[in-house]
């Protein structure tokens, strides 16, 4: 352990990411807690309190950005269906989410974008979040 976990950044993490889903901090923090008790504090807390809780970009833009980069990458495929359900509860649209996939086609190829239309296919299967 790193020192005594900052509670009011993991508090501020969680809030922000039971914006996102509801029903993801409780399974989020159980997970990171697994590893150490200031695990959540410094990862959440680095990403949602420190960078994402920023009010320079609004969260659906965040969003939005967080779906391109995540099917770019092609290598978060759980991290990816969790944040088309995030952009969706911040009112990205579905059409919108299959323009991200269609834009990451011509700038992150067409492998990356596939992967990202499994990935979208799986949340719309679903249903729609926040809908």
């Amino acid at each position: 352990m790193t020192g005594k976990p900052d509670n009011t950044r993991r508090i501020q993490a969680l809030d922000l990411l039971a914006r996102l889903d509801p029903a993801a901090p409780p399974k989020v923090a159980a997970n990171l807690d697994a590893m150490s008790d200031d695990f959540a504090e410094i990862v959440l807390g680095f990403a949602f309190a420190d960078v994402v809780s920023r009010p320079g970009i609004d969260l659906k833009t965040r969003e939005m950005l967080t779906v391109a980069a995540l099917t770019a990458m092609a290598t978060a495929p759980g991290q990816l269906e969790f944040h088309i359900r995030a952009a969706m509860n911040t009112g990205v649209t579905r059409e919108e989410i299959v323009e991200i996939m269609l834009q990451m086609a011509v700038y992150a190829g067409v492998p990356a974008c596939m992967n990202g239309v499994a990935a979208a296919r799986q949340v719309f299967a679903a249903g729609e979040p926040g809908h």
